[in-house]
This record gives C-alpha cells, structure tokens and sequence, in this order.
C-alpha cells in the first residue's frame, strides 16, 4: 500500500475541530439556539490548556465540559476558547485549545465527533501502551451526563479496525462521523 504523505487523516480532524471552532465562535456571538448544547472533552494535561489547580488535581487526565445553562464569557480564537463555568458553586475560568479536545457531542440532535489528540509535530497521539489511539464510533460517557454535571474521565482504547457495517455508525437518527476509516491501516 502506499505511503499517505497527504495524510488525509490528520486534514480530517483539523475540518472537524474547524465545524466546532465556527459553532462556538457562532454561540459566542448569538447564544445558544432551541436545544442545542455541548459536551466537550479535552485533555488537561494538553499544551495551552489552562485550569485553576483545584481542577487539574481533581481532573489529572480528561475532563468534560458542558455548555448549556451556566455558562459565560465564551471567547473562540483561531487556536482556543475561553470561557467561564461553575464548578461546585466556584467560578472558574478555563481555556481550551481545539487541538486539546478528544469528543464534541450535542445530545439534542445526538451528533458528535471523537477525536484524536495530535502532537506538536502532526504525529498522532499514543496511548499508554505504545499503541496509537483510534477513534471510538460514540462519543464516550459524556452523552449520558446530565446537564452541568461532569462524568468520569474516559481512557482512550485502540479499537480493531472496524468492520464495512460498523464504519457508520447510527444511533437515535445521529450519525457519528469514524475518522479511522480513512486512516492508512
């Protein structure tokens, strides 16, 4: 098979945080419309993330975000966002980069992506194994959070290449987009 020296896979990704990047930027401007809200999950220990240290101790790895009720002061950059959140009744002002983010989920429409976190140099993130990450066909525990709680972090598993039934997923009319299916195997 031959090398992928385009490397579709990466230009995939960096389109899909580019669809978050232009909903963000667009609930900045304009609020949040009908039902629509955002589970997010980055990595904490990503570059540029930056938490309070009572949330990275109590968040060492992953955390979800959700973006529905008490939220405020979203600011979407071309690289980050910003924004405000309560946790536990404490403000907290917390920022994001879109390479940090590992899931976007929007429960009223269930539509969501799962994302592999890249490296500095354009490598795909590895996992504790040594194995690289795939990407899993639903977005993980964050679809069943209820709002302004946050679940449990989620480790990223490789999963085995995925059968021509499994490569689109559907579940409650959604579609979760798989960005392995068009990873060089």
């Amino acid at each position: 098979m031959a090398t992928d020296h385009i490397r579709y896979d990466l230009l995939a990704q960096e389109a899909l945080r580019g669809v978050v990047r232009t909903v963000l930027a667009d609930v900045a401007k304009k609020g949040l419309p009908g039902e629509h809200h955002f589970k997010i999950t980055f990595s904490t220990t990503a570059p540029g993330v930056e938490l309070s240290e009572r949330m990275s101790e109590r968040y060492p790895q992953e955390m979800t975000i959700v973006l529905q009720y008490q939220f405020w002061d979203l600011t979407v950059a071309d690289e980050r966002f910003e924004v405000g959140l309560s946790f536990g009744g404490v403000p907290e002002r917390i920022v994001i980069p879109f390479d940090a983010i590992t899931a976007f989920f929007d429960p009223s429409v269930q539509f969501g992506f799962q994302f592999e976190l890249i490296d500095g140099a354009g490598n795909e993130a590895v996992t504790k194994s040594g194995e690289t990450a795939a990407s899993p066909a639903a977005v993980p525990e964050a679809a069943n959070a209820r709002p302004g709680e946050l679940p449990s972090p989620t480790p990223v598993t490789p999963l085995a290449p995925p059968t021509p039934a499994a490569e689109r997923a559907t579940e409650g009319g959604g579609e979760v987009v798989r960005l392995d299916r068009f990873r060089k195997k």
